[in-house]
């Protein structure tokens, strides 16, 4: 699969992956945490933000390990682009947009 910029939120147990491929389709995935690093290993080297929280520090260096790049937004930067509810798929879309700007 080839990603250009994707967005990651960590849970206890399941993660939620919002994606843009180089087409601009929008991809949506529910990981488990056994799932989540053999996932990326399919991707191309790609932008991931991920929302700075517990457990992100340890993510952001094994998804460095396979080539991509990780940038963590602090909570409240990502507040102002969730839209909605607070979900996790909803805070996946609003890192994203954070990502972008």
């Amino acid at each position: 699969m080839r990603t250009v910029t994707c967005s990651v939120d960590l849970a206890k147990n399941v993660f939620h992956f919002f994606g843009l491929d180089e087409d601009g389709n929008i991809i949506k995935k529910r990981l488990k945490r056994s799932q989540m690093l053999t996932f990326f290993t399919q991707l191309t080297s790609c932008l991931i933000g991920m929302e700075a929280c517990r457990g992100v520090h340890y993510w952001a260096r094994e998804l460095g390990k396979q080539g991509h790049t990780v940038q963590l937004i602090a909570p409240q930067k990502v507040k102002p682009y969730v839209q909605g509810n607070k979900t996790d798929a909803n805070d996946t879309e609003g890192i994203h947009e954070a990502i972008k700007s």
